[in-house]
């Protein structure tokens, strides 16, 4: 007679969290709620919702950043591509998100809207105001939003998809290279001028920009 696995309590949180992620409930990249939030929503103690957070983490549809909050990474989990992604070296991840950049680009240019750009444009703001205040977490977050919402605009799902993929890697790999926020104070008129360069339905200028910006990776 098989024996019937029960869950732990841990796990049915965590089932109900990644089924609210998967539905869409929240965005690529937000914010889910505080520890005492959590807390209160399932009824649940301290250790409960952290172990929970470990689950959602290790299926990689959530990242922790540490003294920042719990992200979501992905609304899919860990996948093939998220697998080979995890083995490849960054110069690899480079090469891809290269490619994927200049496309992702030359379609935001025509592809965006109103809304794609002010949320690109409060994106870059937080990006400088997190960069100058020398918080290297959330300065690297409020990177990846700006390129994320950048992918989100070019119109095309499976390259946002691809792209959203990368960006994990990439932040991470931020966090491990970038001890403070010097590189991005450096490089934010650069990101800038690509805003203002797909507002202005600029193709040529804004490749030329996206490439430098890739290039001073």
């Amino acid at each position: 007679m098989q024996t019937i696995q029960r869950k732990s309590l841990a796990q049915e949180v965590a089932d109900q969290m990644q089924h609210s992620i998967e539905s869409g409930a929240f965005s690529l990249n937000e914010k889910l709620p505080t520890e005492p939030e959590l807390m209160k929503k399932f009824g649940v103690g301290r250790s409960t919702v952290r172990e929970a957070i470990k689950y959602l983490a290790q299926s990689g549809f959530v990242t922790v950043l540490q003294g920042v909050g719990t992200f979501v990474a992905s609304h899919t989990g860990n996948n093939m591509l998220g697998s080979k992604l995890e083995q490849a070296n960054f110069t690899e991840v480079f090469e891809v998100r290269q490619l994927l950049e200049v496309k992702i680009v030359e379609k935001s240019v025509t592809a965006r809207n109103a809304k794609h750009l002010a949320k690109m444009e409060r994106k870059l703001k937080e990006r400088y105001r997190y960069a100058l205040e020398g918080k290297i977490a959330e300065c690297i977050q409020a990177d990846i939003e700006f390129h994320t919402t950048v992918a989100e605009s070019c119109g095309n799902t499976i390259l946002y998809e691809l792209y959203k993929t990368m960006s994990l890697h990439v932040s991470n790999f931020f966090r491990d290279v970038y001890q403070d926020t010097a590189p991005f104070i450096e490089t934010q008129a650069l990101h800038e001028s690509l805003l203002g360069y797909i507002k202005d339905r600029d193709i040529p200028k804004a490749l030329k920009v996206a490439q430098k910006i890739i290039g001073t990776i």
